[in-house]
């Protein structure tokens, strides 16, 4: 079986762990012996816009270059032109691309695979421009099946505006993945059927995320207490603006301190805030995706008090470390958390009941080797013989 895959998330030179659940996922297909080709769409810019990127210092992807490799996984390039002008009636008159620029992908990655033979395609992702119509194009032209997985976002905060393209993508697909009920639901709120449906969850490498010796962490880290952490962007869909008063609700009762491992456009706001709430903050950065486990090794308890979630894979990587998080009740996290943790419902006073449920796990702790057992189901070995299941039975049709 030779599978065709193409994804709107992918890693790149400034940013290797963008899409590493993609990474992660094609590194264990290999070990199944399976044949594919990867490749990611990107934006071949013009002179104004790389001025306009150059000039406000926005990394890019070099568009000459015809791929970009990261573990052994050779993410191949397929490209649409893009102007300012594109840019304009994208962003301030809000006049759809997608199609346009859908099909101009399709045409480039035709071309790039032509005189090779695929069984099966799988898109991952329904972003600008979806890799599902991307699929759906190159399936109707190859005469052989797709298969598309939603992440979060696509469906979370983009389907709504464009219902009637995502509608007829993942209806003709032969096959739909979500990463979580809660992702699925949201589909089919939106006018999806479901009939096509399948929830397979992202997953978790449980030989890089697995317990470490915490004290010693916390010492090498400077810490001496009981820890409080997050990892992930610093940003608004993460709820990382009310991060200072969950702290300090927390703080208020608890001898307790606080590691932030992650970056994003609130990361400044928050620092200022919790020193002007005199919280004890260690904010470490962005960190690569081998030395998140340490970090989330001098934790006692994780948060993800996220507005909205695909899945929360991150949920699973700590409690593959023994440490139980704290979620919001949004998206997939409560799936993820299980019962190796605390789900918390939105609503009135959120980030109170949100500190007060981290307070109850500080007080009374989960069993390390519990959650780790539980994250062992989510392994990408558990993930990919799911997914390699789905196309056995696609192409059985």
């Amino acid at each position: 079986m030779k599978v065709l895959y193409i994804t709107n998330l992918l890693p790149v030179p400034h940013n290797l762990s963008r899409g590493i659940f993609i990474t992660n996922r094609l590194k264990t297909m290999q070990s199944f012996n399976m044949d594919f080709d990867v490749y990611g769409i990107i934006s071949k810019d013009s002179f104004g816009i790389k001025l306009l990127k150059k000039i406000l210092s926005i990394p890019s992807v070099n568009s000459t270059d015809s791929f970009y490799e990261v573990d052994g996984i050779k993410y191949k390039y397929a490209s649409f032109s893009r102007s300012l002008g594109d840019v304009f009636n994208s962003r301030v008159l809000k006049k759809n691309n997608q199609i346009k620029d859908s099909k101009e992908v399709a045409e480039d990655l035709f071309d790039k695979i032509r005189g090779n033979e695929f069984d099966i395609i799988h898109a991952h992702g329904m972003f600008s421009p979806p890799a599902g119509l991307v699929a759906k194009l190159l399936s109707e032209r190859l005469n052989i099946p797709y298969v598309v997985t939603c992440h979060g976002s696509d469906i979370n905060l983009l389907m709504e505006n464009a219902k009637e393209l995502y509608i007829d993508v993942l209806g003709n697909a032969d096959k739909v993945i979500f990463v979580s009920n809660a992702l699925l639901n949201k589909a089919k709120s939106l006018s999806y059927s479901g009939t096509n449906a399948v929830v397979i969850p992202n997953g978790i490498d449980p030989k890089i995320f697995k317990p470490l010796d915490k004290e010693k962490i916390k010492r090498e880290l400077g810490l001496s207490k009981k820890v409080v952490g997050f990892v992930g962007n610093l940003v608004f869909i993460k709820r990382a603006d009310k991060f200072p008063e969950i702290f300090e609700n927390i703080a208020s009762t608890q001898e307790v301190e606080f590691l932030v491992v992650g970056d994003g456009e609130l990361r400044e706001n928050i620092e200022k805030e919790c020193q002007k709430r005199n919280l004890n903050v260690k904010f470490v950065g962005r960190v690569s995706q081998d030395k998140v486990p340490y970090y989330m090794n001098a934790m006692d308890v994780m948060i993800l008090p996220s507005r909205n979630e695909g899945f929360g894979a991150v949920v699973i990587e700590a409690q593959a470390c023994g440490v139980p998080v704290v979620g919001s009740s949004n998206g997939g996290i409560p799936e993820a958390i299980g019962d190796g943790g605390i789900t918390v419902e939105e609503g009135e006073d959120f980030e109170k009941r949100f500190a007060e449920a981290v307070i109850n796990i500080l007080e009374n702790p989960i069993d390390s080797n519990y959650l780790r057992e539980k994250a062992l189901e989510y392994s990408w070995e558990n993930v990919v013989k799911k997914e390699v299941e789905v196309y056995e039975k696609v192409l059985k049709k």
